[in-house]
């Protein structure tokens, strides 16, 4: 099993920046891939960012390309997405996730962190 803590989350003003980051722990061998994924109310979690533990591979969805850069710090087992020219629509609730592969579809992580709020005023 996996333990995912992101932090990092609260209020920002369009244009401002927040980096997030997510500590796991626990059997971290067992998945070679980190994503963040996004909830705002009313509407389904969508992709953000992901990346490969040991290449590096990133992907990107494309409402956050240019803007947000997802990085990780293997020896500390931590991921960070850095959010820059925040806007509006970021506004959502931010889940870092951890699974087999580099991949854009939720359903493919099979560990989630609690969450972190991130609040973009206009």
């Amino acid at each position: 099993q996996v333990q995912l803590v992101e932090s990092g989350g609260g209020l920002a003003q369009a244009g401002g920046s927040l980096r997030l980051s997510c500590a796991a722990s626990g059997r971290t061998l067992s998945f070679i891939a980190m994503g963040w994924f996004r909830q705002a109310p009313g509407k389904e979690r969508e992709f953000v960012a992901a990346c490969g533990w040991s290449d590096g591979t990133t992907d990107y969805a494309d409402s956050v390309k240019g803007r947000f850069t997802i990085s990780r710090d293997n020896t500390k087992k931590t991921v960070f997405l850095q959010m820059n020219s925040l806007k509006p629509e970021d506004t959502a609730v931010y889940y870092c996730a951890a699974g087999p592969r580099v991949s854009n579809d939720p359903i493919k992580f099979g560990s989630w962190g609690q969450g972190t709020q991130v609040t973009v005023s206009s």
